[in-house]
């Protein structure tokens, strides 16, 4: 895919309109998973795609290609993410919590009517993760994205440490950071 995208850069580095498009089409959904597990919000998370790629085809001639596309499009999400979660905290609104929507609450009841787990295990899942997302709320901003983008998106440590402009070492620390502020958050829950 790496070799299609720089095929599709380059056109689009020449104003082929339908090049950039392939690679909103290609990347949205990774940029947007991302986004929305930065922010915890699906509508802040739209907002991030579309100034994501709104931002990166205005520095499109900045782009080298030393990294992959990918991990230039990440760079940008995530620093937007960051920008927008500062915003957001600063103004005094809600910090990083999902909100449920209708679909999830579908889900839900679905799950209780269904053979799948009990209320109370329901319950137990809520816990842990509104604790992680209180968690994840009070990270610093370098070790929730390096956090996100290992255990939920799948980085490598390199491609962490391109998307953070960090050494492999600093992405590595900021990881174990954020894993060791989970488990500690979340040993209460468990042991009880």
């Amino acid at each position: 895919m790496e070799d299609s995208d720089s095929v599709a850069v380059a056109r689009a580095k020449q104003g082929d309109g339908d090049a950039y498009r392939i690679l909103v089409d290609r990347h949205s959904r990774s940029v947007f998973r991302l986004a929305y597990r930065m922010t915890g919000n699906e509508q802040d998370s739209e907002d991030v795609v579309q100034e994501t790629f709104l931002r990166a085809y205005k520095q499109l001639h900045r782009y080298e290609a030393r990294s992959s596309f990918s991990t230039w499009l990440y760079r940008i999400a995530a620093n937007y993410s960051l920008d927008l979660v500062r915003r957001k905290k600063r103004h005094g609104e809600i910090g990083f919590q999902e909100q449920a929507t209708e679909e999830e609450m579908g889900e839900v009841v679905h799950a209780v009517a269904s053979d799948a787990p009990g209320p109370d295990r329901l319950l137990f899942s809520g816990a842990v993760q509104e604790k992680v997302a209180a968690t994840l709320d009070g990270l610093s901003q370098q070790e929730r994205t390096a956090f996100v983008l290992r255990h939920f998106e799948g980085q490598s440590i390199e491609e962490i440490s391109a998307v953070l402009g960090l050494s492999n070492n600093a992405a590595k620390h900021s990881i174990f950071r954020a894993v060791q502020k989970l488990r500690r958050a979340l040993e209460p829950l468990v042991a009880s």
